[in-house]
Formats: structure tokens, C-alpha cells, sequence
């Protein structure tokens, strides 16, 4: 909580910019922001929770009809000026349940998951990479490319197309800056109407509300151009998928110290890691296939983790629960230079709270239990043999939500880092998801089989 005098401090600088109303935004177990609207007046109320919710109306907080209101509590060191709407100031909130913080929120989550690191002199730093489609929606709601001359077999970083688009990506770029987050690249993917933008990296919670946030924009600065933009892991079966590939090191809360980065030369493996980093990883790999579920959550999620697929070359995505160096087919990948290590099965649809506990809890255990990932794998493993994957003790990543879903509630460490709670409500929401999927019947299936019975 506050002090009055902080709070009145931010209401001002927040009334001289310009600001009448404050959102106090949290997510529901997706990541999708929810929030009341309060005047400027009533920031010090809303300060102190006055905003309550009935979390019966919201996906994953758990609630039943007769249980009493949650509340949020605004985070008000992050507050940000809405860039397109100057007179909203947005700012991420916490759940919280009769005064205390309410498990059952994802923020929430990741603060605990935090602190307990905070215990072991760590903190956490968290680079994601955005991947988003710019497309046009059509009355029968097909999606397509905007400019017809973005049509390149291989369009990845075509100059062209970067620069037909160039309206809307100088929106979202110019309020990255402007927003401090620091923008060092953005670029043409590797798909028709795909695009990357690379910010700097952050502690894990500021990280994953710019991720929120930026999710947010984007999609204004689309609708502006009359388009839509979309972080759906895979639009497309025969084009490459969104990836928010999570960038992750840990630091030492004492003076900020990279604890995984050293000099190659002094690494064994020669790819710039400590044994911290290391066992960082491989607390990673031993809950790999359980982390597949929080990070692609979504039924969608399985049309992009593939070798190939629909696509005429391979898809780059991981599909492998495995590690290595500057090697893209690896599940983790510690890029050139070393210092971090990429988790890269993360996609578009992450809930990146969620996602950022669980996998600083396994990085933990990891770390407590001094576990050992094995050598790095440097050689193409899409194309090794499923003997030569076995020996070497590579495991196939899940291969559908249902599968990475029973896979997260095997897993003792889930309950033991979110709470049964929050755990079983992960499960119900992704179930039910993936049996509406399955039960629905798609234009795929009557095509092929109307006429073939």
C-alpha cells in the first residue's frame, strides 16, 4: 500500500499531464486485462482497494456465487499514460481477497515466486520478443495479408513489405520509446504480414505488464489502419507461428551482478553460461513438458509446436524438450555470446505471469538441487533419429493443449508453486478448452468426409 503523500504526488503529476480517469488493470487466468474506471478524484480510494469484483464473472479466480468480492490494488510506481487517450492512465493492479493478496491472481503468483528467489539473493530479468501478425479481416471473417504485394515465398525481413506497413509500425514503435521501454529492433518476419518488436529487457514483473500493455496497443494502432493485429500463435498452417520467446537470466539483488554470464573461455561448454545458469536449465527441462502448458495455453498453441506441418520447410519451432547453444531447435537456446537462456516453446498467447512463476520455480529447483542439464545439443535435431533422440534422453514436447494439460497436473511442482487453487483452476479452463475444440466440427472435416460416407 501507499502513503497519502505518495498518492497525492502521482494524482498530480498525473492531473498535470492531463489525466481525469485511472484503469487498475489485472488479468484473468488468459492474460487478458480486466478492470474497473475511476475519476482522478478517487485515485486514493482506489489506492486503498475500494474497486471490488465479483471473481465468479471472470475466468480462473475461483470464486462461487456466495463468496464475498475480490478487490484490486492499482501498482501505482507502474503507472503509464495511455499514448492514443492522454485523459487514461493505465495502470496494473493486483488481486486481492478481505485486505490480503489473492493467490488465485497471477500477479499475485509471480510476486510470491519472486520473493522466494528475493530469499536466495536473486532477482529475476525477463527479455520477451513480440511476434504479431498485421492483417485484414474480410466480411466472412477470413484473415489475409493487408498489401497484396507482401507475397514472398520467403518474406523474412523484406525491406518492401516493412515499409508498405510502415504506418502502423511507427505508431507502436515511437510509443515503445516513448514509453521508456527502449527499442533496439523490429523487422519483417518470417511470414507474409508478420512482424518482431525487440525491447529491452526488465525485471520479470515490469516485463510481463509491458507484454500485457504492448498487446494492448498494438491492436489500437491496427484498428486505426482498419486492420487487425493478432498474437494468435499459429493464423496460418502454412506459415510460421507467433513466438514470445521469454529471455531469461537471474541477477544478484545485491549489486545486479548477470549471475549466468560469463566468458566463454571459462565455461567448459564454451557457450558463456555458469553452473547457475546451467542448473537454471536444467530445472527447465525436468518440468519441460509441464511448462509447455502455461506456455503455449491455448489449443491453437499445438498448430505452431511442429516440424514442419502444413509449411514447405521446416517450421523452426521447438519441439523438443532439450538445450543448446545458438541452436533454434532446441526448446532452450543459449543465444550467441551467452549471459541467458531462451525458452522458445513460449507463444503470443502466453498469460506471462503465470508462465514467469512456474518457470522461475523450476529455474529454482534447478538451482537448490544442483541439477545438471548434459551436454548442449548443436546439431539440427529435427532431423536425428527418434533412436538417437532416445539415447540422448530428448523427450518430444507435448503435441496438443490436452496432452500439455495432463502433463501440468502431474506435475508436483505446480501445486507446490501456484497453490491447489489456482492449479485446478488452470486445468478446468484449459480442459473445457480443449473439449470445445474437440467437439466442434470444422470446415476441414466436412470437407473431407461429407462426400467420402
Amino acid at each position: 500500500m501507499y502513503t497519502n503523500e505518495q498518492i497525492t504526488e502521482l494524482k498530480d503529476e498525473l492531473v498535470e499531464k492531463g489525466v481525469k480517469y485511472c484503469i487498475g488493470a489485472y488479468v484473468d487466468i488468459h492474460g487478458i486485462p480486466k478492470a474497473k474506471v475511476v475519476p482522478i478524484d478517487h485515485l486514493h480510494q482506489m489506492a486503498n482497494g475500494s474497486e471490488r469484483y465479483t471473481g465468479y464473472a471472470l475466468d480462473g479466480l475461483g470464486q462461487a456465487p456466495n463468496d464475498d468480492e475480490l478487490t484490486s490494488v492499482p501498482d501505482l510506481d507502474k503507472a503509464i499514460q495511455i499514448p492514443w487517450e492522454p485523459k487514461l492512465a493505465w495502470i496494473p493492479a493486483d488481486n486481492y481477497f478481505q485486505g490480503n493478496p489473492y493467490p488465485l491472481n497471477t500477479r499475485v503468483a509471480l510476486k510470491n515466486q519472486l520473493a522466494e528467489a528475493a530469499k536466495m539473493g536473486y532477482g529475476m530479468n525477463l527479455g520477451i520478443e513480440c511476434e504479431i501478425y498485421l492483417l485484414k479481416k474480410l466480411a466472412d471473417g477470413t484473415l489475409t495479408v493487408p498489401h497484396a504485394k507482401d507475397k514472398l515465398v520467403k518474406p523474412c525481413y523484406d525491406v518492401q513489405s516493412f515499409v508498405d506497413n510502415f504506418s502502423w509500425l511507427d505508431k507502436v514503435a515511437t510509443q515503445i520509446n516513448n514509453l521508456g521501454w527502449d527499442l533496439y529492433s523490429f523487422d519483417h518476419e518470417d511470414a507474409n504480414g508478420q512482424f518482431e518488436f525487440d525491447f529491452n529487457y526488465a525485471d520479470a514483473l515490469t516485463s510481463c505488464d509491458r507484454l500485457i500493455f504492448f498487446r494492448f496497443m498494438a491492436k489500437h494502432f491496427a484498428e486505426e489502419e482498419g486492420l487487425l493485429a493478432t498474437m494468435m500463435p499459429k493464423p496460418f498452417a502454412d506459415k510460421t507461428g507467433n513466438a514470445a520467446h521469454f529471455n531469461m537470466s537471474l541477477y544478484d539483488l545485491k549489486d545486479g551482478k548477470n549471475l549466468f554470464a560469463c566468458d566463454p573461455k571459462d565455461d567448459p561448454r564454451g557457450i558463456g553460461l555458469t553452473t547457475l545458469g546451467y542448473q537454471f536449465i536444467a530445472g527447465i527441462l525436468k518440468h519441460g513438458r509441464a511448462l509447455c502448458a502455461v506456455f503455449a495455453p491455448t489449443v491453437n498453441s499445438y498448430k505452431r509446436l511442429v516440424r514442419r506441418g502444413a509449411m514447405s520447410n521446416f517450421s523452426w519451432a521447438p519441439v523438443f524438450n532439450s538445450y543448446g547453444s545458438n541452436n533454434r531447435t532446441n526448446s532452450v537456446r543459449v543465444p550467441s555470446g551467452g549471459g541467458r537462456c531462451e525458452s522458445r516453446n513460449v507463444d503470443g498467447a502466453v498469460n506471462p505471469y503465470l508462465a514467469s512463476a512456474f518457470v522461475l520455480a523450476a529455474g529454482l529447483e534447478g538451482i537448490r538441487e544442483k541439477l545438471d542439464p548434459g551436454e548442449p545439443n548443436e546439431d539440427n535435431l529435427y532431423e536425428i533419429t527418434d533412436a538417437e533422440r532416445e539415447a540422448r534422453g530428448i523427450e518430444f514436447l507435448p503435441q496438443t493443449l490436452q496432452e500439455a494439460v495432463q502433463a501440468f497436473a502431474a506435475d508436483p511442482l505446480v501445486e507446490k508453486t501456484l497453490g491447489k487453487e489456482l492449479r485446478d483452476e488452470f486445468i478446468k479452463y484449459k480442459t473445457m478448452e480443449w473439449e470445445s475444440y474437440h467437439l466442434s466440427v470444422s470446415k476441414w472435416e466436412t470437407e473431407r468426409y461429407s462426400d467420402m460416407f
